[in-house]
């Protein structure tokens, strides 16, 4: 029994268990991965509205002037956004690998200070609505710095063990300036 049969049971049960059955084996087996996969969809949203319109920008930095909330300031923020939303995209489905997992939880780490500095010591922003996810950063970033032990370290080593013997080869081979 497929997954859609539980929602649909119209002719069309058929067609929609197919296409959900896809969605769903699309999906980042853990729920940390889903979760990062939400959090980088809504950051690309994000980054289209700061493209866009100066609208919900303004609500986050809601202490200055209108005015001081400008489509260059808009426009680097949603370049950075949409940095963290690759990156955050990617974690999702290589949850495992520890280089792409660090990756992921400074992003977190980088956004909590950018915001925490706003509210606490520059005073551009108040909570409210707008600034409620960016301030809810220390929950993300709790959660992915629980979940690290469970990283697979050893494939990371792994991949990259070659390194120190590249150092090595080229550090015998090549002839040093006043040497011979």
């Amino acid at each position: 029994m497929c997954l859609a049969s539980v929602f649909f049971s119209s002719p069309s049960a058929f067609i929609m268990s197919g296409v959900l059955d896809n969605v769903v084996a699309f999906l980042p087996p853990s729920l940390l991965g889903k979760w990062q996969l939400i959090v980088a969809s809504a950051a690309v949203f994000n980054t289209i509205q700061n493209f866009l319109t100066l609208k919900l920008t303004r609500r986050i930095y809601n202490n200055v002037s209108p005015a001081s909330v400008t489509a260059l300031q808009a426009r680097t923020f949603a370049v950075w956004t949409l940095t963290s939303a690759v990156v955050r995209f990617y974690a999702a489905f290589h949850i495992h690998e520890k280089a792409i997992y660090d990756m992921a939880l400074f992003t977190y780490l980088i956004a909590f200070g950018h915001f925490s500095t706003e509210l606490f010591i520059f005073k551009t922003a108040r909570i409210n609505a707008g600034v409620l996810s960016p301030t809810l950063q220390p929950t993300n970033i709790l959660w992915i710095f629980s979940r690290r032990k469970l990283v697979d370290a050893s494939r990371y080593s792994k991949d990259y063990a070659w390194l120190p013997a590249i150092t090595i080869l080229m550090h015998t081979t090549i002839p040093r300036s006043g040497t011979n």
